[in-house]
């Protein structure tokens, strides 16, 4: 039996879209904090991807391809939103969500205030698992800048949470 093409395609595409788009998502949340935001921008991402599925799948990592483009329409989203972005940093404190810890409602507020390229590579780093010359392959960024990003990435999040910890808190009060 011939198999249809455009049916193989379709099945590795879904089998991508299942194996991916979990990360996909997650990466995308903590880098807007805005779940529909994110939710947006991946199901844009995965349409451009396939639409371009027989280049995408031949790429190295079509996962980086589709993290790249999602990021890359978060950013454009951005870029022309500045005022809506304002306005969710405002609205940021105020947002409850159920099922959330303290601990990652804290860590949320905290990358916020990060500059977008560290909150980026913090997020790649930390929470997606990608290694340091993978994140600067996928951003087109020299490894050191990603590295220093990082750095200066961790040392504002321990400060900020160590700000906002309540028993760093008493203990600073108590010494």
């Amino acid at each position: 039996m011939v198999r249809d093409k455009t049916l193989s395609g379709r099945e590795d595409f879904e089998v991508f879209y299942a194996a991916s788009s979990s990360r996909l998502l997650g990466h995308l949340f903590m880098m807007t904090g805005n779940r529909a935001e994110a939710e947006d921008a991946a199901a844009e991402a995965y349409a451009r991807a396939w639409q371009r599925w027989s280049t995408v799948s031949a790429a190295d990592s079509p996962e980086a391809w589709v993290r790249r483009v999602a990021t890359r329409i978060v950013i454009s989203g951005w870029r022309k939103a500045v005022n809506r972005l304002r306005a969710h940093r405002r609205d940021l404190t105020q947002q409850s969500l159920d099922g959330l810890s303290i601990d990652h409602v804290a860590l949320m507020q905290a990358l916020q205030t990060l500059p977008a390229a560290q909150r980026r590579d913090i997020v790649l780093h930390h929470l997606v698992g990608l290694a340091v010359v993978d994140i600067a392959s996928e951003t087109s960024t020299p490894a050191g800048t990603v590295r220093a990003r990082l750095s200066r990435g961790r040392k504002t999040l321990a400060s900020l949470l160590a700000d906002q910890n309540p028993r760093s808190m008493s203990r600073e009060s108590a010494a």
